[in-house]
C-alpha cells in the first residue's frame, strides 16, 4: 500500500513537471502581450486624445478602451487560467475557486467602470446610446459575462448544488467561458475599428492614408487577438487540463468537486 502511494505521488510529482515548462513560458509570453495591450491602449488614448478624466467629455471616453481591453480581455484571459496551474491540480480546490471568482469579479469591475465611462460621456454630450454594432456585441458580452459570473458562483463555489448538478453545468460553463472571450475580443476589435473611423474621418489624414494612428491602434488589436488567441489554446491544449479524477492520485477526494 506504501509503495502504491509513493508510487501515486512520483508519477503526480512527474506530470506537473512535464507540463509546468511550457506552461510557464506561455504564461511568461501571455503576461508579457496581456501588458502590451493595455499599455498600448493607454498610451493611444494619452498621445492621439490627449489623456483622461472624470467630468463627462471626450476625455472621460478615454477611459472606456482603457477599462474594456483591461478587464474584458486581459483580466478576464487571465482568470480563465487558474485551473490550467499545475499547482491546483492537486490538494484543496476552494483556494483556487476564490482566486478564480475573484479574478473575474475584478475584471467585472473594471467592465462596469468602462461602461460608466461611455455611457456619461454620451449622455453628457447627448449622443445615442447603443445604435452600433460594436455596442451591442460589447453589452451582450457584458450581460453573458455576467450571467455567467452569478451561476459559477452559486453552482461551483457555494456548497449547496449537487455534484450531479454541477458535472451537468461544468461543459456550459466552460464553453461560455471561451465563448465570452471570444466575443470580447471581437468587441475591442470592432471598438478600436469604430473609434478610428470616428476620429479620423474629417482629419487632414483620414483612415484610408492609415496615418501613425491608426497603424498603431490596428497594431493594438493585433496584440489584443493574439493574446486571446494563445488564452484559446492553453484553455484548449490537452496536457494542460486539470486531470480526471484518480489520474494523478486517489487520495485527493477534492478533485471529484466542481468544475
Amino acid at each position: 500500500m506504501g509503495k502504491n502511494f509513493s508510487d501515486s505521488f512520483l508519477s503526480s510529482e512527474c506530470i506537473i513537471r512535464m507540463a509546468s515548462g511550457w506552461f510557464y513560458l506561455s504564461c511568461l509570453v501571455l503576461g508579457s502581450l496581456g501588458s502590451m495591450c493595455i499599455l498600448f491602449t493607454v498610451y493611444w488614448m494619452q498621445y492621439w486624445h490627449d489623456g483622461f478624466a472624470w467630468n463627462g467629455s471626450i476625455y472621460m471616453f478615454n477611459w472606456h478602451p482603457v477599462l474594456m481591453v483591461a478587464g474584458m480581455v486581459v483580466f478576464y484571459g487571465g482568470a480563465s487560467l487558474v485551473y490550467r496551474l499545475p499547482q491546483s491540480w492537486v490538494g484543496p480546490k476552494l483556494p483556487w475557486k476564490l482566486l478564480h471568482a475573484s479574478l473575474h469579479l475584478m475584471a467585472f469591475v473594471l467592465t462596469v467602470v468602462g461602461l460608466v465611462a461611455v455611457f456619461t460621456f454620451h449622455n453628457h454630450g447627448r449622443i445615442a446610446n447603443l445604435y452600433t454594432l460594436h455596442s451591442w456585441l460589447g453589452i451582450t458580452t457584458v450581460f453573458l459575462f455576467a450571467c455567467q459570473w452569478f451561476l459559477g458562483f452559486a453552482v461551483f463555489l457555494l456548497p449547496w448544488a449537487s455534484m450531479w448538478l454541477r458535472s451537468l453545468l461544468k461543459p456550459i460553463h466552460v464553453f461560455f467561458g471561451a465563448a465570452i472571450l471570444s466575443l470580447s475580443i471581437a468587441s475591442v476589435i470592432s471598438g478600436i475599428n469604430e473609434k478610428l473611423f470616428f476620429s479620423l474621418k474629417n482629419s487632414t489624414k483620414p483612415y484610408s492614408s492609415l496615418p501613425s494612428e491608426a497603424v498603431f491602434a490596428n497594431s493594438t488589436g493585433m496584440l489584443v487577438v493574439a493574446f486571446g488567441l494563445l488564452v484559446l489554446y492553453i484553455l484548449l491544449a490537452s496536457s494542460w487540463k486539470r486531470p480526471e479524477p484518480g489520474i494523478l492520485t486517489d487520495s485527493q477526494p477534492l478533485l471529484h468537486d466542481g468544475e
